[in-house]
């Protein structure tokens, strides 16, 4: 996977007031931590950072720093409920040859056979992969698939050096009628509420108004 270099810069700045005027800059707050390293507090380019992250599992080379380039993946990504933009990201550290378990795009291609309806279980699967070579994404072929198969994780054609990291019986996807799919449908529609849990006043009947 090839690396996206970044422009990082020391974050001095802290609290909320701090972070607003970062974001106006159109910089996004960052930390970055991992390898037993302390966890540095850096701002981003927000522009740069957002087309970045459209790639899933993407490299970050961040450029900058006091002790040089450092790579790394983004770990958890906030975004602003309602417009979308990027509010802050949290980097881990990684080094070339290291072992990362991360979640890949399962990218399916093909139409299935007539008469029958795809029912993906899974869009994205576990895998461990070395940390400067994630595949972007695991390929189906569905192509003429028809009612009744399947595909498990198993199945899947993997990279050389990209190993699976849940059960290889674990389903991904599967052709079912299309009968089936609208019995599904209508039993999650009428599927009842779960009932809301007992507290303990209502439990003990605290709070009751005697007669």
């Amino acid at each position: 996977m090839p690396e996206v270099r970044i422009a990082a810069e020391t974050r001095e700045e802290f609290g909320k007031g701090a972070a607003r005027r970062i974001r106006r800059a159109g910089r996004v707050p960052a930390v970055l931590y991992g390898h037993g390293t302390e966890t540095r507090h850096l701002n981003l380019p927000g522009h740069d950072l957002m087309l970045a992250l459209k790639t899933p599992n993407v490299l970050l080379r961040l450029d900058g720093l006091n002790n040089g380039s450092e790579i790394a993946l983004p770990k958890a990504v906030q975004r602003d409920p309602i417009k979308g933009f990027l509010t802050h990201v949290d980097l881990i550290l990684v080094r070339r040859g290291e072992k990362v378990t991360v979640e890949v795009p399962v990218r399916v291609t093909g139409e299935v056979f007539p008469g029958g309806v795809l029912d993906q279980q899974l869009v994205q699967i576990p895998v461990e992969a070395e940390a400067t070579h994630i595949p972007q994404g695991i390929d189906i072929d569905v192509d003429g698939m028809q009612v009744g198969e399947a595909v498990h994780a198993g199945d899947l054609k993997l990279p050389h050096g990209v190993s699976l990291q849940v059960e290889p019986d674990t389903l991904v996807l599967h052709v079912i009628a299309p009968a089936a799919e609208e019995a599904a449908e209508e039993a999650a529609e009428e599927e009842p509420a779960a009932p809301e849990p007992v507290t303990e006043a209502a439990a003990s009947g605290e709070g009751e108004q005697g007669g």
